[in-house]
Order: structure tokens, then C-alpha cells, then sequence
């Protein structure tokens, strides 16, 4: 059973070809990541998989039908979309903006219902967020904005999330916090990550992109290798497992001279791993 599946979809910039033949399927209760260098295509790909795109070929379907039959609004209700960054000049409370994520449940201009602030005040539970409701969302942190955006999200009452780096900005502790929140969602998730230790930690599933085409899709452990790594992100690493979890090290490239890398300099094996 698949929830939404990408049929070898492709995406045209002008000349560029941004996503070249992606064919990815989600089922349900999926956490996949999407991993690449920048530009590689994750963002366009998470914006076709919410219909937020139309694929220059192939077709993003839901249930076996194309999101274009699916329709903006229904499709709205299914998939919900964190981005990387949100902002407004708007004075908004945490609840506000949460509520904005009954939109569309509700017909224009027609008050909230029961079952909207039902929905936003258990999105706020969820994501710890009940005793903020009434701050203003300019006087929060970013971790805090960035689960007040999963909290919105989850107000949709979503059967799809997908994520766009979530975790970008935030303090590693926030970083955990953040996927833990949403590895714990009842929900088939499509998260971008940066972080390939992070993404062997929570993904299910990884789909690697280089210029806009798969590289390699499967589990963690067979995915994240010393060779792939080299290959995409051209960088040397070592790999280790760690209850199954592959652990990444990223080594110093060698001086220009030939000479070894400063050995005080090379990383750490718990160093954070941005890359």
C-alpha cells in the first residue's frame, strides 16, 4: 500500500534540469529522508510532492490518483509543508499561527468550528506548546518557531509531512528535540536533512540526491558508505555502526604539499557533521 508516490518526476528550470527522473514511493508511517549537497534538488523535490510544483514530466500521485485530479484544497488537507523559514511582520500569537493550519478544513470566511479549536489545541499539546499559546510569535526562539510550525502543520491533521531542513539554525539539543517531536507523529513523514548522522538516527529510508538525480535509496546502513559519501559530497569519512545506526566521521583532506592533515585538527568522532 503507498500513500504518495513520485512517478519519474522532473522539474525544468529554464534550461536546467533540477529534479531529473525522481521516482520515490512513500507508505504509510514512512520516515524517508531526502540527503544531498546544496542544489541538489531536495527542496523542488519535497515542493512537487505537495503539488506546490507541477513536474515538467512524470506525475506526483495520492493514492493512486494525480495530485492535479486530487485538487489544491484536498490535497491541502492530506499533505502538510514545513519550510525552511517562516516569518511575518504580522502580530501573531503561538495560536494564530497554529490555527492557521485549519484553513483548509474551513470555506472562506467562515468562523473556526469546535472541531478547529479542538485540532489547534491538541497540536499544541503535541508539540509542548500549550503554555506558550498566547505569546507572541516574534518573542520566540527558534527552536520554539520552528515546533509553533510543526504545531501548525499538525493542526491540518495530516496523513503526509513533509519538511524542508528542519533543523537548520537550531543548537544540536534543539535539533534532537525537534526530531524526536516528529519521529514520534503518527504520520508518513519526508524529511530534508543536512546532518547524515541525524538522518541515520530518524530516517527509515534515505533517497540521495546529486544534481538533481538518485544516487542511491535504501536503508541507512546500506546507503551511508565511505564510497557513496566521497561521491556525492566529495569528502572522505569513515563509517561505523552503532546499534545497527551508521555513525559518520568526517576526515581533514590532505594538504595541497602531499603532507597529512594536522592531526589536532581532524574531527572528532562526535564532532556535529554539517556538511
Amino acid at each position: 500500500m503507498t500513500s504518495l508516490h513520485a512517478d519519474g518526476v522532473v522539474r525544468r528550470l529554464g534550461d536546467k534540469v533540477v529534479v531529473d527522473c525522481v521516482t520515490l514511493t512513500l507508505r504509510p508511517g514512512d520516515t524517508v529522508g531526502i540527503l544531498g549537497p546544496n542544489g541538489s534538488g531536495k527542496s523542488t523535490l519535497l515542493r512537487l510532492l505537495a503539488g506546490v510544483l507541477a513536474p515538467t514530466a512524470g506525475v506526483v500521485t495520492l493514492d493512486g490518483r494525480p495530485l492535479t485530479e486530487v485538487g489544491r484544497r484536498a490535497t491541502a488537507r492530506r499533505i502538510a509543508t514545513v519550510a525552511q523559514h517562516t516569518d511575518t511582520q504580522t502580530e501573531l500569537t503561538v495560536r494564530d499561527v497554529v490555527a492557521l493550519g485549519r484553513v483548509p478544513h474551513r470555506r472562506a470566511w467562515t468562523p473556526p468550528t469546535t472541531a478547529d479549536a479542538a485540532a489547534v489545541t491538541e497540536a499544541l499539546r503535541r508539540t509542548g506548546l500549550t503554555d506558550r499559546a498566547g505569546q507572541s510569535w516574534h518573542t520566540l526562539s527558534g527552536g520554539e518557531r520552528q515546533r509553533t510550525q510543526i504545531a501548525r502543520a499538525l493542526a491540518q491533521q495530516p496523513r503526509e509531512l513533509l519538511l524542508d531542513e528542519p533543523t537548520n539554525h537550531l543548537d544540536i539539543q534543539h535539533q534532537l528535540d525537534l526530531l524526536e517531536l516528529i519521529a514520534g507523529l503518527p504520520v508518513t513523514t519526508v524529511i530534508a536533512l543536512h546532518d547524515l548522522n541525524l538522518a541515520a538516527m530518524y530516517c527509515d529510508r534515505l533517497l540521495v540526491l546529486r544534481e538533481g538525480r538518485v544516487v542511491a535509496e535504501d536503508t541507512p546502513a546500506e546507503v551511508l558508505t565511505p564510497a557513496l559519501i566521497e561521491r556525492v559530497y566529495g569528502v572522505r569519512a569513515e563509517v561505523t555502526h552503532d546499534h545497527g545506526h551508521p555513525v559518520i566521521r568526517f576526515l581533514r583532506p590532505a594538504a595541497r604539499d602531499g603532507s597529512p592533515p594536522n592531526p589536532k585538527r581532524s574531527a572528532p568522532s562526535d564532532a556535529p557533521t554539517a556538511t
